[in-house]
């Protein structure tokens, strides 16, 4: 692929990153369409651009699977469109400490019952940490990302905000960012539907203009999290018993980690009416089933919260501040409290079901909107509803 010869003629967004033009952007390539878009809309408004890509896993294992991310391919990827578009380009290895902060996390999670979020966890520990050191360390104004998340100045300092492409939006997954990051960070994107993307990479003639985008988790082949996790922790998968709430065992199973809260099928369990795993109890060995309306939980205990808007969380919490949550990426943001319980916990205006302590719980404005992401938490612990 040859450099660009005329990049004025191009189509697209001249976009401005908030630093002075010809300062140097860090921008994370993770070798996929989003982050080179990214990566060449910095170039083309005049900014220093140097793309780095963090190699986060084994290659080998890598390059056997299709759709991942920082690994094999996708590097060779990144590099091409460095090369294209005429920016540095270098390639760090981080793959013990995405070991560490990520993969051991997620084993420990599912063995103690609960369900992780593995990219939350890689956002918070690796690219939003150790990557942004390094950005600052190679003399960055600012890190970009491909992310399809708007960053908005508001009265009281950036504001974080949902992107305008809903199908695309990756608020959920970036409610822990903190403010301090929230400073360097620039999510370019987020105001581009992912068609205009893909056309832009396209008119850049981009060797990425067409890949599909990644699938399930980066270092889980085919969405099999079990075979991860017996792999990671071998011999901690333990039989147990699947046990109604009534207290009747029903059945047997090959440990908790095949199962998650709010599922119904794969149980292995002949009964009349639907069952689904209300909860699961690692220490006893135990996957509790019951009816789907023993799903439903009103109150939800958080950990680790961070809290992006304006004032102090704990004030906004005891104050019993109206906002909107998602408990899961899939659902839309839905009408709640903040409570202050000994710590943080959010009351449901109208209880949810399959809420599943290890997942997030990502607090929005309470406008018809829902626009502004105001921060979130991990689920700790659940109430039902009465």
């Amino acid at each position: 692929m040859t450099t660009l010869k005329d990049i004025t003629a191009i189509d697209a967004p001249r976009i401005d990153l908030g630093v002075p033009k010809g300062a140097r952007v860090i921008v994370a390539m993770s070798g996929g369409v989003d982050s080179s878009v990214t990566a060449a809309l910095a170039k083309l408004a005049g900014y220093d651009v140097v793309g780095v890509t963090l190699q986060l896993y084994d290659h080998g294992v890598a390059i056997q699977k299709k759709g991942a991310c920082c690994a094999g391919q996708d590097i060779q990827d990144a590099r091409r469109v460095a090369e294209a578009m005429g920016f540095p380009h270098y390639v760090l290895d981080y793959e013990n400490r995405f070991s560490e902060a990520v993969m051991e996390d997620f084993a420990d999670t599912y063995l103690a019952g609960a369900t992780p979020i593995p990219c939350v966890r890689c956002n918070e520990r690796v690219k939003f940490k150790d990557l942004l050191e390094t950005a600052r360390d190679l003399g960055g104004a600012a890190m970009a990302t491909g992310h399809y998340i708007r960053r908005v100045e508001g009265p009281n300092g950036p504001e974080l905000r949902r992107a305008h492409d809903a199908s695309k939006d990756q608020s959920y997954f970036l409610f822990s960012t903190t403010k301090e990051q929230l400073d360097y960070l620039r999510f370019p994107l987020g105001d581009l539907p992912k068609s205009e993307t893909r056309r832009i990479a396209s008119e850049l003639g981009l060797v990425v203009a067409d890949k599909p985008d990644s699938q399930d988790i980066c270092f889980v082949p085919e969405g099999k999290y079990a075979t991860v996790v017996e792999r990671l922790r071998p011999g901690a998968a333990e039989p147990g018993e699947i046990v109604h709430l009534d207290g009747t065992v029903l059945a047997r199973h090959q440990g908790v980690i095949h199962y998650t809260v709010g599922q119904r099928r794969g149980l292995g369990v002949a009964a009349g009416d639907p069952l689904y795993v209300v909860r699961l109890d690692p220490a006893k060995r135990q996957v509790i089933v019951g009816p789907r309306e023993a799903l439903m939980v009103s109150r939800i205990r958080l950990k680790d919260v961070t809290w992006l808007g304006d004032g102090e969380g704990e004030t906004a919490a005891r104050a019993g501040t109206e906002v909107a949550v998602k408990v899961r990426s899939t659902r839309p943001p839905a009408p709640a409290r903040l409570v202050w319980e000994d710590g943080w916990a959010v009351e449901l205006a109208t209880p949810e079901e399959g809420v599943a302590p290890g997942q997030a719980c990502v607090f929005y404005s309470p406008d018809a909107a829902n626009d502004r992401v105001l921060g979130g938490g991990w689920i700790a612990a659940t109430r039902p509803a009465a």
